[in-house]
């Protein structure tokens, strides 16, 4: 089973679409997971619509109408490994043992709001993962998002993609 994990998207603020190669990952995965901070409807309803399968939490971003249509935490069984998604999981210093503390029945727990890319393990069984942003990096030199590979019931090939700079319209000479 292939993952594709994304988060922090901010679509429109932070850019205007996903980028293509990110697109391009959708159809590829059996689950897509977004951990928050969609900003718009309009990047929920795309997801929804290409996705085979779509897990999502709204975040800090997301107003009333995301809110309305997706939890705070998600919960999913994806063949025997028990995964989580939510948005904010505080600060760096101390994330594994509250994120052990506050999931004791996870295996792995994707979140996002940092736009900083993490993959750590807690307490020595569960793995937390941090896709970054395909469109925001902000202190980080790429923008980014994972994938990976649910195989007889294990997390394996993690794996994190760089995107390309963005691509802004070039000015004809004059």
């Amino acid at each position: 089973m292939r993952l594709l994990l994304l988060s922090d998207t901010h679509l429109p603020r932070r850019a205007k679409v996903l980028p293509p190669q990110l697109l391009d990952e959708v159809p590829r995965a059996d689950v897509v997971v977004h951990a928050g901070d969609w900003v718009d409807t309009a990047t929920l309803d795309l997801l929804e619509a290409r996705a085979q399968r779509l897990i999502g939490v709204y975040g800090n971003n997301d107003g009333p109408e995301l809110r309305a249509r997706l939890p705070e935490v998600a919960h999913a069984e994806l063949e025997g490994v028990r995964l989580g998604v939510v948005h904010e999981t505080g600060a760096a210093k101390g994330r594994e043992r509250r994120c052990a503390e506050r999931f004791p029945d996870l295996d792995v727990l994707v979140f996002g709001h940092s736009h900083i890319p993490w993959d750590s393990v807690a307490d020595g069984r569960l793995r937390l993962l941090n896709p970054g942003s395909p469109t925001d990096r902000r202190r980080q030199p790429y923008c980014t998002y994972m994938t990976a590979e649910v195989r007889a019931g294990r997390l394996t090939a993690v794996e994190l993609h760089r995107l390309p700079p963005a691509q802004r319209p070039s000015r004809p000479r004059t």
